[in-house]
């Protein structure tokens, strides 16, 4: 296991295993530090090379930190998901060098879909962005619940 997976991963052979074919994930230093059913907790650093002209962390990396937790929460079960559709809010600025936790739980899975919320913090606990996403199941049984 790559050395940006935490030892929470460990037990969860599959998902080790897609983190370590997530190149995006380990390019940005994006780790992966706890994951369970439904639900996933994920960390980046803002480096310099992540903000926008105003010198705040550009709403893309949010975007993808945030997107990144909720593909490790909904790909938990084990059947292939991935995003049908997704939106975010940003709520405060985040700056360089700044290290951002996302935590994504899920709300609910009925059939082939789910809906997931994300919340982005900076280590003091300010939320800098909630992100919502919808999954859908590509293979694998749909959810009887």
């Amino acid at each position: 296991m790559g050395t940006l997976a935490g030892p929470a991963v460990a037990g969860h052979p599959r998902i080790a295993a897609l983190y370590e074919r997530d190149q995006t994930c380990q390019t940005l230093g994006i780790a992966l530090d706890e994951v369970a059913a439904g639900r996933a907790v994920m960390r980046m650093r803002v480096t310099a090379g992540m903000v926008n002209g105003h010198g705040m962390a550009h709403g893309g990396y949010l975007f993808l930190l945030a997107d990144a937790a909720f593909s490790y929460a909904c790909n938990s079960y084990g059947p292939v998901t991935v995003a049908q559709a997704a939106q975010v809010t940003f709520l405060a600025p985040a700056a360089v060098d700044d290290e951002l936790v996302a935590e994504a739980v899920e709300r609910v899975r009925s059939g082939r879909t789910g809906i997931y919320d994300v919340t982005v913090r900076q280590a003091d606990g300010k939320a800098v962005a909630e992100f919502r996403g919808h999954s859908v199941i590509l293979a694998g049984k749909p959810h009887s619940d």
